[in-house]
């Protein structure tokens, strides 16, 4: 069983309190998990620091995710935690600043990571902001056993992709029609989250099964913000 994991916390140094930061209408963890809900997965968890549970519960609850708190810097143990409360063979992890995340390209990767047995499997030169990663949970328990330092324990997924000795990986350019790395869509600064705000007004026109395509967003990016990149 494969199992969405979207881990956020609301302190953050560049932007404080952007999870929480209305996107038309609603907070913004809302409209990931709003995005992300659209995934074919056996379970919805949002994996949160233990001090942001009271914050998060009702609006987890309203998207039809479970909580699972964690310890705040050792994002890697919360994600395992995750895994061990759902029983979970592999995760999906997605962060929780991503409202643009591309939902075609989250069931792809995954798709190709289940075919070829992978532990872990990402895109790359996908814009950034809007790709998943798709991981095994035995890769994952034993990183939490194995990684050290902070940067493997707050990033999560680190311990695997360097050490490619020990694990299978798979980590292909993205399709072209979802390819443009120089594109920026991830809310992490004051400025994203003014283009967050004027890409999602845009994209509300859409569907809502269209609003999270690759292509929709791509299309939507160039047509606002010509010549801009990250």
């Amino acid at each position: 069983m494969t199992a969405l994991v979207l881990q956020a916390r609301i302190d953050s140094s560049r932007l404080p309190g952007k999870t929480l930061l209305p996107l038309n209408g609603k907070h913004l963890i809302f409209r990931v998990m709003e995005a992300l809900g659209a995934l074919s997965v056996g379970a919805k968890i949002l994996a949160c620091p233990e001090d942001s549970v009271s914050r998060f519960t009702l609006l987890a609850e309203e998207a039809g995710f479970s909580v699972v708190p964690g310890p705040k810097e050792d994002v890697l143990a919360r994600y395992c935690l995750a895994i061990r409360r759902s029983g979970a063979d592999r995760i999906i992890r997605a962060t929780g600043d991503n409202p643009f995340v591309f939902v075609d390209a989250a069931e792809a990767i995954n798709g190709e990571a289940l075919e070829q047995n992978a532990d872990y499997a990402a895109y790359t030169d996908l814009p950034y902001g809007a790709g998943v990663e798709s991981v095994s949970s035995e890769a994952l328990l034993r990183a939490e056993r194995e990684a050290k330092t902070p940067v493997e324990r707050e990033h999560v997924c680190p311990y695997l992709y360097n050490h490619g000795e020990l694990f299978r990986l798979h980590r292909p350019p993205a399709p072209p029609r979802w390819r443009d790395p120089e594109i920026r869509i991830t809310v992490d600064t004051h400025d994203d989250y003014v283009r967050a705000l004027a890409l999602y007004k845009h994209l509300a026109s859409l569907p809502p099964e269209e609003r999270n395509h690759g292509e929709k967003v791509i299309a939507a990016y160039k047509s606002l913000f010509a010549g801009e990149t990250k």
